[in-house]
């Protein structure tokens, strides 16, 4: 039996379903956090194997179709997870979550469940199809490795080194394909080769002649990546308890989510402090000098990962999950999602910009410049 890429990505992915509803039906479990570790093993040991008899092997020359399939499938558990605590359904996670992994209960867990069952999963689907079709899916696939390596890398060292810390148990182990996973994968896609647009050489010069000032909307782009920065390293300063009256008053009147001892928050403005402010200050660059031929993919990763990164501080700051002194005050409710909004619209608009207009990226080289040349 061999099904069409799409159905075939689908129907192990709905198998969540049934699982999870067992899975939490299955009382014994409670008892005993290493059994569910067991279970989530054997699980994913039975989900390779129906990917393999539905495909019939046929889409395993590229095996990132098999893990796109597996990631579908704890998508699925994602949303389930992220709708069951917000109360909209019932009896389906609720032992695992309790047993297993209560910081998911957290706003920021609910948060990230949304994005991976919500965003995720319909990248899954979409790149699974793409294999099928035998078309390039390489720049999703970098959209969704800056995505899934920020959601798992805060998610990680928050339940580290916050007030989770002491409930770790070892069903936190399952997380750890979600750290091995998109090392691997980001390899694959930055080895695939990608296609140049079929330009002339005298566009690329001339298009790579301009100055900035003869760039209207890289001019723009350069302002809203400056102001990025500089908010950036703000809260960065914030998190680390600037003693400046400026800081203080907004962790305690704007943000105030940044104090909570969950520890979320604190990790992902470090993240931001330390590594998309250097890369905001490349990003600049590349858009003043041409020939930056690395910043069309990698401005893919980084809008992924800020997309991810807001959508989960921006929501887990509203959420009702956060106690009350660390939520967003209403009357600063305007301010707080404008200015997290254009941190997030910048980097997709960078990403946009590069994709639609390449040519100033493109490496400056005669061998470079020929329509239809492969760079790798």
């Amino acid at each position: 039996m061999q099904l069409p890429a799409v159905p075939g990505a689908l129907a192990p992915s709905l198998l969540a379903i049934p699982v999870a509803f067992g899975i939490n039906g299955a009382t014994a479990l409670a008892d005993s956090p290493l059994a569910l570790v067991l279970t989530g093993v054997l699980v994913l040991a039975g989900l390779f194997s129906i990917i393999f008899f539905v495909s019939g092997g046929s889409h395993f020359q590229d095996p990132l179709f098999c893990v796109f399939v597996v990631l579908s499938f704890a998508s699925v558990i994602d949303l389930i997870i992220s709708l069951e605590e917000d109360g909209y359904i019932s009896g389906f996670m609720e032992v695992y979550v309790r047993e297993g992994e209560p910081y998911l209960r957290t706003a920021h867990g609910i948060m990230i469940c949304y994005w991976d069952g919500i965003v995720h999963y319909g990248l899954y689907l979409a790149m699974a199809a793409a294999i099928g079709q035998r078309k390039s899916y390489r720049n999703l696939g970098l959209f969704w490795l800056g995505s899934l390596t920020m959601s798992i890398v805060v998610f990680l060292l928050g339940n580290l080194t916050g007030k989770y810390s002491s409930d770790l148990s070892p069903a936190f182990l399952l997380h750890l394909p979600y750290v091995l996973v998109p090392a691997w994968a980001g390899l694959r896609l930055f080895q695939q080769p990608k296609a140049l647009p079929s330009l002339s050489p005298e566009r690329v010069v001339e298009e790579q002649g301009k100055r900035l000032y003869q760039r209207p909307w890289d001019v723009g782009l350069v302002l809203l990546l400056l102001l990025t920065a500089a908010f950036t390293f703000f809260r960065g300063l914030v998190v680390l308890d600037c003693p400046a009256d400026s800081c203080f008053e907004y962790i305690y009147q704007r943000e105030p989510y940044l104090r909570d001892p969950v520890a979320y928050p604190k990790v992902q403005m470090l993240i931001y402090m330390f590594y998309v402010l250097p890369f905001l200050c490349l990003c600049v660059y590349g858009l003043v000098l041409p020939g930056c031929s690395w910043l069309p993919d990698w401005s893919l990763v980084f809008a992924g990962a800020v997309a991810q990164a807001q959508f989960s501080h921006l929501g887990s700051s509203l959420h009702a999950r956060t106690p009350f002194p660390y939520q967003t005050p209403e009357d600063v409710w305007w301010s707080f999602l404008l200015t997290n909004i254009l941190y997030a619209l910048g980097p997709q608009l960078l990403a946009y910009r590069c994709l639609r207009r390449p040519a100033f990226f493109l490496p400056a080289t005669p061998a470079a410049l020929r329509p239809g040349k492969k760079h790798q």
